[in-house]
């Protein structure tokens, strides 16, 4: 285990037992837990992305203040909604955003879960080409932004433009070189994972994941990840690939700690989502040293190479940042972080 994260959703709510009790109170607190995140050694700072709800939702000005704030962490999401994206205007505000944070960001990318209201990616103005799904959609929305990342011009220039221009055709700017080799595909079947490896994106593989053979989620998503590997060297890409899991993960330390997460007794759990047979993964909640034992044996964990620790962002910074404290210190280290 190379690197180790957190993600979070950024649920809010006007619930009294709540920290966030509105979507300003998410977006600066979701600032000060990369800064606290940065400064306990994590290596990584992401962002889930659910339109109409009460969540995290627009990444960009989140991420460039996430950037200016802090000097070392990556900085990701996981995922942006690509049914959602205009692919031009996302190149600008990725290229913005990676330059604010000096090259720090790492974008997951998808064609996105179940959302909150019917088909609501119509409502920000895109839809399915003839014969398409609406994957098929986020899809091809994604191969746009990959290719204009490449940063080549493509636009005629005005003969009389207001400033003077480079020679040769325009490309969107500003351009940030390297940021297409920092593009993750959030994958829930063995075909999307291939699919990315193909394409020379990262994978990020979740807690949930397409139930393929009935096996336990670990096992599957370690599977995943191999067919992953796999099309990635027969593809003949220069760079090695990255993988990430994310898992909910407590190390049960405090009082406090076993009041809130004690009494979890997790199991892997089947369903359907999005009319496809699902497996949603176990979370983990144990005394440091049982903990160790469990996380050991998760073939997936063993399989990637980051690990991303989704977090309750309503219990608030401080005991966030103490989960991830906990991780750091009494859990990380057994499985060969650092």
């Amino acid at each position: 285990m190379k690197k180790i994260g957190f993600l979070s959703f950024g649920h809010w709510s006007p619930s009294p037992q709540s920290a966030t009790r509105s979507a300003q109170d998410v977006l600066l607190q979701s600032i000060d837990l990369a800064v606290a995140a940065e400064e306990l050694g994590a290596d990584g700072a992401y962002f889930r992305v659910h339109h109409f709800a009460q969540q995290l939702a627009s990444p960009f000005p989140l991420l460039a203040a996430v950037g200016a704030r802090t000097s070392r962490i990556e900085i990701g999401t996981g995922v942006i909604d690509m049914r959602y994206e205009n692919p031009f205007y996302m190149v600008e505000d990725a290229g913005a955003a990676d330059l604010i944070g000096n090259g720090r960001l790492q974008l997951g990318i998808s064609r996105g879960s179940p959302e909150q209201v019917i088909e609501g990616w119509r409502h920000f103005g895109y839809g399915p080409a003839q014969g398409e799904s609406d994957a098929d959609l986020g899809r091809r929305h994604a191969e746009v932004f990959l290719h204009l990342l490449k940063g080549q011009g493509f636009a005629k220039p005005n003969p009389r433009p207001m400033f003077p221009n480079p020679p040769g055709l325009l490309r969107l700017e500003p351009h940030s070189p390297g940021l297409r080799d920092r593009i993750w595909w959030g994958s829930a079947s063995n075909a999307t994972a291939i699919w990315a490896a193909q394409r020379g994106m990262n994978l990020q593989s979740s807690t949930l994941k397409a139930d393929e053979s009935g096996e336990p989620f670990h096992v599957q998503q370690a599977r995943q990840i191999r067919a992953y590997r796999e099309a990635w060297a027969t593809a003949g890409h220069a760079r090695p690939p990255r993988v990430s899991v994310s898992r909910s993960i407590f190390a049960l330390t405090t009082d406090q700690d076993r009041a809130y997460f004690g009494r979890d007794d997790s199991q892997d759990q089947v369903g359907i989502i999005d009319n496809m047979r699902a497996v949603f993964g176990r979370s983990y909640a144990d005394e440091p040293e049982r903990l160790i034992e469990q996380l050991r044996a998760d073939e997936a964990i063993a399989e990637a190479d980051t690990l991303l620790l989704t977090v309750p962002n309503q219990l608030g910074v401080a005991y966030n940042a103490h989960v991830i404290e906990n991780i750091l210190r009494h859990i990380a280290p057994a499985l060969g972080w650092r």
